[in-house]
């Protein structure tokens, strides 16, 4: 099963192919210790672009969820600018006008305030009444995310920095925890500032992660995961013979108690590796921000430097590097394009691309070409493209 991946992955036939039956020549080991392997980022311009095409999309959706949600959608500019949220996003209040004025297809700015323009208006309506459509799939996703966790809870700081990615709206403390206090219940812990969303019901139906329903009812002991790599990623045959094996190691499901496994070996990287796949399943456009993560690990069970695994497994995760920042792209749902599989897409991600589109309308064309070229050239000043390297030691 494992090797067959491999031979999609690679598009080629290997060594493990030499048995007439299909199976390979012998059968993979579950390594005592970790085995080290370095790989060099190769750039994907495809998923490079997928990242790139919501820039500033959060800042403007946040202004224009502002502006909404005051009566007759218009709010003053002082009050706008006197926004918290606004002055941390725009920086400065002339930074803020700047921006407003810069997206005339969203915004309409004059001396008597801030308005929306219709396609805006229209368009926000139509996300506000998809949200109420499949708030039951924004619950469950939130349900899941909290199972994935050891104390089936997290700090709100945490969700609310995973909200967008989950789809989950800007007041879903008030319109969908309170709606479902059977599910979930805000506490403070003693000695602890922090507010935490705990889970309040499990539900073994929701505990079924994305790489099992894949295997449609067969076995699951060893699942492998999808893999595919950015063209011209060689793969050298130490590599390969050490993907295949650790592909038929044991698979953990996220949802169980892994805390019986030695965090050293590569059984245990295989569970992390599930852990974050899972995850990123659960966001709607199959990607967050690697710094989103960076705070779970005892939450998650995971050791010191569990965000390596996203450098180790680049067949499976993808990190881009645009918008000055790290985005984790689940390779799986988007198999080499730029825009996500029809089997993943969400309803919200397909809102969001007409935001983006206005976005896009309201800068001149030549802009638009200087804006995407910039994107990427500026990444790749000071990163090693001369080709692929992989390093395997034990």
């Amino acid at each position: 099963m494992a090797w067959r991946c491999l031979r999609v992955a690679t598009g080629r036939r290997g060594w493990w192919d030499a048995s007439p039956w299909g199976t390979p020549l012998f059968a993979a080991e579950q390594r005592a210790t970790l085995v080290n392997v370095k790989l060099k980022w190769v750039k994907d311009r495809a998923l490079d672009a997928a990242v790139s095409r919501e820039r500033n999309l959060r800042t403007a959706h946040h202004l224009l969820d502002l502006v909404f949600s005051r009566p007759g959608h218009r709010v003053s500019r002082s009050d706008l600018l006197a926004e918290r949220s606004v002055q941390r996003l725009c920086g400065s209040a002339y930074s803020a006008l700047e921006f407003l004025g810069r997206y005339h297809t969203l915004f309409a700015v004059s001396r008597g305030g801030v308005s929306l323009t219709r396609a805006a208006l229209d368009l926000r309506q139509r996300e506000v009444d998809c949200l109420c459509v499949i708030e039951h799939d924004l619950v469950a996703r939130l349900r899941r995310l909290l199972m994935l966790t050891l104390p089936r809870s997290l700090p709100l700081h945490t969700i609310d920095l995973l909200r967008w990615d989950l789809g989950l709206p800007s007041d879903y403390q008030a319109s969908i925890l309170r709606r479902y206090p059977e599910h979930f219940a805000l506490e403070q812990p003693e000695g602890d500032e922090r507010v935490w969303l705990r889970l309040l019901s499990w539900d073994d139906l929701l505990a079924v992660s994305e790489l099992e329903k894949s295997a449609d009812g067969g076995d699951t002991t060893c699942l492998p995961f999808p893999v595919s790599f950015t063209r011209g990623f060689g793969l050298r045959s130490k590599c390969v013979e050490w993907l295949r094996e650790w592909q038929a190691l044991p698979y953990t499901i996220p949802y169980a108690d892994a805390s019986g496994l030695d965090r050293r070996t590569d059984v245990s990287e295989k569970r992390n590796v599930g852990v974050f796949h899972e995850l990123l399943h659960l966001t709607v456009a199959k990607r967050t921000e690697r710094q989103n993560v960076s705070n779970m690990r005892k939450l998650l069970g995971m050791p010191q430097k569990f965000t390596k695994v996203f450098e180790r497994h680049p067949g499976i995760f993808y990190l881009s590097r645009v918008l000055g920042t790290q985005t984790v792209v689940l390779r799986e749902a988007y198999s080499g394009r730029s825009q996500l599989l029809e089997k993943h897409a969400h309803p919200l991600v397909a809102i969001r691309k007409e935001y983006s589109t206005l976005l896009r309308a309201a800068l001149p064309p030549r802009t638009r070409g200087r804006k995407r070229h910039e994107a990427f050239s500026k990444q790749d000043e000071g990163c090693d493209m001369g080709g692929d390297e992989f390093e395997l030691s034990e």
